[in-house]
């Protein structure tokens, strides 16, 4: 196998996706470039990570001896979040590139493939996919826009086709070099999700950001070919979770706009609202217009969710300015396969 090794890291928190953990451990396992080894971290669930380390008992002890990849069950060494809990699995690690798969998605034969070919280039410290949705009903809801495809983790209209370079990629189907977080440290926590609290999200944006100024030559990229499918459950369908999640956005936004500059915090953000969504506004419209279903919804839901984020975005602000919310960053160390190291 030629290219770099790859680690692959899944964060869970709640037995409540069994089944969509083994599934995404599952389609780790089926690629048609195997990983290195598969992280599962558990986020303070002591039920859930035993449960798991019982599962994979067996075939880690078969990989072990055969020499293949395993599956490694491991406990959030720090706080309880996703940010920490990647960061121990960025840092128990064995690969030279550490993957990303969110605990309720799964990804497509090629997924790593793609993302090994990409690292070719020596310039290229972050590599990202496309994540496409998987509606509990079935189908997407009339109304809502494909704009906002970031409401419900996946990818959204607007972003460039192809395999182009970002300023960011997002994190539930992305990838990083080692040497990316040895040079611009590791997730922030106290900025991503925890379980269902708020802030959600954010946390790759400011990692990518932060990565970019510890490496300006860095080169971060997407590759839309490295395929990856998201569930999205029936509670995330409607109205109130897309307001609630568009809100926190806000929140978010206005921390990263602190700790990176507004400048580079809202850049790729000033497009998508003057470009992206003006055009999903007209499109709506067009649609209600021509009588076809969810137009005129579309558009009132792009709106509400512009105003719904700037809301977020400007109590965030407030708070970040009394310094009512704070997040660290924390330097990773290596130290060895028994665990992970954390300094804040």
């Amino acid at each position: 196998m030629s290219g770099p090794g790859i680690s692959v890291v899944i964060c869970a928190y709640t037995e409540d996706r069994w089944e969509d953990i083994l599934a995404a451990v599952s389609s780790v396992r089926a690629q048609s470039r195997p990983a290195l080894e598969t992280l599962l971290v558990v986020d303070h669930n002591d039920t859930l990570r035993e449960r798991l380390a019982k599962e994979y008992k067996d075939y880690q002890e078969d990989q072990e001896t055969s020499g293949g990849a395993v599956v490694r069950v491991l406990a959030n060494a720090g706080p309880r979040g996703l940010s920490a809990g990647r960061n121990t699995g960025i840092a128990a690690a064995r690969g030279e590139v550490v993957a990303f798969l969110d605990d309720d998605a799964v990804a497509e034969r090629d997924w790593l493939l793609h993302f090994a070919e990409a690292y070719a280039d020596p310039r290229v410290m972050a590599v990202g996919g496309r994540t496409e949705p998987v509606w509990a009903s079935g189908r997407r809801p009339g109304w809502f826009p494909e704009e906002f495809d970031w409401v419900v983790g996946c990818t959204y209209r607007g972003l460039p086709p192809g395999r182009v370079r970002v300023r960011n990629v997002l994190g539930g189907n992305a990838s990083f070099r080692r040497s990316a977080f040895d040079a611009a440290g590791g997730f922030a926590t106290g900025i991503g999700r925890d379980g269902d609290k708020r802030p959600l999200g954010c946390e790759e944006t400011e990692l990518c950001i932060r990565l970019s100024r510890a490496r300006p030559d860095a080169v971060l990229l997407i590759d839309d070919r490295a395929v990856i499918h998201h569930r999205v459950p029936e509670a995330r369908e409607h109205f109130r979770y897309f307001r609630t999640r568009t809100y926190a956005e806000g929140l978010s936004k206005a921390l990263v706009a602190r700790s990176v500059g507004a400048d580079k915090g809202l850049e790729s953000e000033r497009r998508y609202a003057t470009r992206v969504l003006p055009a999903g506004v007209a499109r709506g419209l067009r649609d209600a217009l021509l009588a076809r279903p969810g137009g005129a919804g579309r558009a009132g839901a792009i709106v509400a969710g512009v105003l719904t984020a700037a809301g977020g975005y400007v109590v965030g602000s407030v708070r970040a300015r009394r310094g009512g919310t704070t997040f660290s960053v924390p330097e990773l160390s290596v130290p060895g396969a028994e665990g992970a190291v954390l300094r804040e």
